[in-house]
């Protein structure tokens, strides 16, 4: 995960609902028209066919050179792809799954039905690095970065009872500000451990609870970082395994 000092752990969250549609797509550089010629041809609607969006997503999981996670064979419930995050230079740095319900900022809201999630981030190990340009030093991505990424997830699916729609901008803007507090102190009081299995080896977890669910944030011995949010669904009953099969998600 690309990122600076003043930076956090990028420019934007892991998950956004409200730009739900380019968050499940990875960046990509522009579209080259196989036109050479007039550049009036080269705008014509058929020089871009579409490409579906899930099909754009899973080329975006495919082009890691980390392995994704999820939850193991114990859940049974549906699975799905959401995005992956990159760097300037288009490497993949960072993505989450989907399980249970898919999350929405307002979902028991508006039906009255509680919404049982999980979505797992896995989030790529990198050492103290340059920047892409070479202007620059990159910061390690840690276990706070998978917090973070976690926390800011969790309240981009989160919409306080009784909260006007215009203060929700605002309201989020401090929550996010406080997530990457929080995750810069895993050793503070808000944060409790947790053991859970991952690839079958019990594993330390950060965890810690609020009104809109629970975020949890530790390290594989493969070489990421793992970050889970959820609600509805307990957090000590999960366990984590590398996905063989992305196929096996949506």
């Amino acid at each position: 995960m690309e990122t600076t000092s003043s930076s956090l752990v990028g420019a934007q969250t892991a998950e956004a609902p409200a730009a739900a549609d380019a968050a499940q797509e990875p960046h990509t550089g522009p579209h080259t028209s196989p036109h050479t010629g007039d550049p009036a041809e080269a705008q014509q609607p058929e020089a871009a066919a579409p490409v579906p969006a899930a099909r754009r997503t899973a080329a975006g999981f495919l082009a890691a050179d980390f392995p994704w996670y999820g939850l193991d064979g114990a859940f049974t419930g549906p699975r799905r792809l959401m995005q992956v995050g990159t760097a300037a230079d288009g490497t993949v740095e960072h993505g989450s799954t989907g399980h249970g319900d898919e999350p929405s900022a307002r979902g028991e809201i508006a039906t009255g039905e509680k919404e049982r999630f999980a979505v797992v981030i896995t989030v790529a190990s990198n050492p103290l690095r340059r920047s892409s340009d070479g202007t620059g030093v990159l910061e390690a991505t840690s276990v706070s970065s998978a917090a973070w990424l976690a926390g800011s997830g969790l309240l981009a699916y989160s919409w306080p009872g009784q909260m006007d729609h215009a203060l929700r901008n605002d309201w989020l803007d401090q929550q996010t500000e406080a997530a990457w507090e929080l995750a810069d102190d895993l050793d503070g009081e808000d944060w409790s451990t947790l053991s859970l299995p991952v690839d079958g080896e019990p594993t330390t977890f950060h965890y810690r609870e609020s009104e809109f669910g629970w975020v949890l944030a530790g390290s594989t011995g493969s070489g990421v970082h793992l970050g889970a949010y959820g609600r509805g669904m307990s957090a000590y009953g999960l366990g984590f395994a590398a996905i063989s099969d992305l196929g096996t998600y949506e």
